[in-house]
C-alpha cells in the first residue's frame, strides 16, 4: 500500500486512503509530483499549469488544508508553489522518434462522502479505507491517478514516438477544475487529446473508444436575502427570501422542454434560515442545468437566470448569482474512436472493444478536449470497463483493481501507435 514503483495496484490503495477534496489535494499531487520527478519529467507544478483566475468553485479552507499537508511532512518546495488550492501537476516527455504530441488527463479529487466500515466492504476489509473521515474516492479519480503514474514509469525511457503531457487536474467533481488547465502552457501544440474513465457501468475487460450523450453543466449557487420582520404582527414588513426561492424552484422545473436537445434541470438543495414565526431574510438554493448539446445549455442557462430573478423581484428581494461549476459537452472525434477500438482488441485482459458508451453524466475534460481541437488537433473520451459492486458516487464503490493494468497498456500502445492524420 505504498506506492511502489510499478504497482499500479499500490498507487490506487494509497491514494484511496488518503483521499482530497477539489483544490485540496495537496499530498496527492505532491506524491505525484516526487515520483515524476524521480521518473525524469518536465514537471510543472502550482500556478505555472493552472490559471487561478479559471477556477470554480475555490473552497475557504486552502491554507487550513496546506498547512496540514505540511505539519504532515510533506515537502515545502513541492506545496509552495500550490499553496492557495494550485493543485495542478503537468508533466512533459519527449520521445525518441517524431510523432505527435499527446495531452492525457487524469484527475485527483475525492468526493465529500463517508466511506462504508462494513467488513463486506473491499477496501474496509483489505485496510486501504478512507483515512480522512467523510472524504472517499467514491468515483475511481483514485485509480484514474494511479494509471497516470505507472503510465509515466512505462514512458520514462522515452521510446515513444513524438512527445507525452500528463495533466494531473483538481477537482473534477462539480466541474471546477479543467477549464483553469486548458491554457496554451499545457497544451500549445498538443496533437491528440486523451481522457479516460475507469468503470462507467462497463464490466472488466471491455474497453470504449468515446462517449455519447454527455451533457453540458452549469452548477449555481443563488443566495436570496429579504428582510427579516414578524410573521404575525408586522409581516408586510418583511421581504421573504424563501417564497422567493420556493418559486424560483418551481419556475427552473418547468423549463427543460427542448424540441432537439435533451435538457435537465435539478435544485438539489434549498436552505433558509428562521423559525416559524419570523419572515425568512435568507436563503440558498443550489441548482445545475445539463443538456446534450452545448448552444442548449446555454440557452436554457439563461432562461433559468431570468426565472431566478424574476422570482426575487416578485418579492422584492437582492439576488446574489454564482457559477459554481461549467463544462461544455464532450464531443469525440470519431476517427479517434475508431483508433482506440483498433489498438484496444490488442491489449491483454480486453475481451471486447466497442465504438461509444452511452454517458448521461458530465466530465470537465470537455475544456482540455475542446482546447486541443480548436487548435487542429483531436480528442476522445475512453471508457476502460472496471466492473464495481456499487454505483459511482455511492459510499460503498469499488472498483475491480484487474482494470488497472488494461487501462496502463491501453494509453501507452496509444501513444506508442498514434494514429494516422
Amino acid at each position: 500500500m505504498t506506492g511502489a514503483p510499478g504497482d499500479v495496484v499500490g498507487w490506487r490503495r494509497r491514494f484511496h486512503r488518503e483521499p482530497e477534496l477539489g483544490f485540496l489535494e495537496y499530498r496527492t499531487a505532491a506524491a505525484v509530483a516526487e515520483r515524476l520527478e524521480t521518473l525524469g519529467y518536465d514537471v510543472r507544478l502550482g500556478a505555472r499549469v493552472l490559471d487561478p483566475a479559471l477556477r470554480i468553485g475555490v473552497p475557504e479552507d486552502t491554507e487550513t488544508a496546506w498547512q496540514a499537508a505540511l505539519d504532515d511532512g510533506v515537502p515545502r518546495r513541492l506545496l509552495d508553489p500550490m499553496r492557495g488550492g494550485l493543485t495542478g501537476v503537468v508533466a512533459r516527455l519527449d520521445g525518441n522518434r517524431p510523432g505527435p504530441c499527446v495531452a492525457l488527463r487524469f484527475d485527483l479529487d475525492a468526493l465529500p462522502i463517508a466511506e462504508a466500515a462494513t467488513a463486506d466492504h473491499p477496501p474496509a476489509a483489505a485496510g486501504f479505507a478512507s483515512a480522512h473521515p467523510g472524504v472517499m474516492h467514491a468515483c475511481g479519480h483514485d485509480g484514474h491517478t494511479a494509471v497516470g503514474l505507472a503510465l509515466a514509469e512505462r514512458l520514462a525511457d522515452g521510446d515513444f514516438p513524438g512527445s507525452v503531457r500528463l495533466v494531473f487536474q483538481p477537482a473534477e467533481e462539480g466541474l471546477r477544475g479543467a477549464r483553469a488547465m486548458a491554457i496554451a502552457e499545457n497544451l500549445d501544440q498538443v496533437d491528440l487529446c486523451y481522457a479516460f474513465h475507469l468503470g462507467m457501468g462497463a464490466p472488466t475487460g471491455t474497453v470504449h473508444g468515446g462517449t455519447t450523450g454527455s451533457l453540458a453543466s452549469t452548477k449555481l449557487r443563488v443566495t436570496f436575502t429579504g428582510a427579516a420582520a414578524h410573521a404575525g404582527m408586522t409581516p408586510q414588513e418583511g421581504r421573504n427570501a424563501l417564497l422567493a426561492a420556493a418559486h424560483a424552484t418551481l419556475a427552473v422545473h418547468s423549463l427543460v422542454q427542448h424540441g432537439s436537445a435533451s435538457t435537465r434541470v435539478n435544485v438539489g438543495a434549498l436552505v433558509a434560515d428562521g423559525t416559524s414565526n419570523v419572515i425568512p431574510a435568507h436563503a440558498v438554493l443550489r441548482l445545475e442545468v445539463r443538456a446534450d448539446d452545448s448552444a442548449a445549455c446555454a440557452g436554457l442557462e439563461e432562461r433559468v437566470l431570468v426565472a431566478i430573478e424574476s422570482a426575487a423581484a416578485m418579492f422584492g428581494v437582492a439576488v446574489a448569482i454564482e457559477v459554481t461549476g461549467k463544462a461544455p459537452a464532450v464531443v469525440c472525434d470519431q476517427d479517434l474512436v475508431e483508433h482506440v477500438v483498433t489498438v484496444a482488441t490488442g491489449v491483454p485482459g480486453v475481451t471486447e472493444a466497442h465504438a461509444r458508451l452511452h454517458d448521461g453524466g458530465s466530465d470537465d475534460a470537455s475544456w482540455l478536449i475542446d482546447a486541443v481541437r480548436a487548435q487542429g488537433g483531436r480528442g476522445t473520451y475512453l471508457v476502460v470497463g472496471a466492473t464495481h459492486p456499487s454505483g459511482h458516487h455511492s459510499d460503498r464503490f469499488d472498483l475491480d483493481e484487474r482494470a488497472l493494468p488494461i487501462a496502463v497498456d491501453l494509453l501507452a500502445r496509444l501513444i506508442g501507435a498514434p494514429p494516422a492524420r
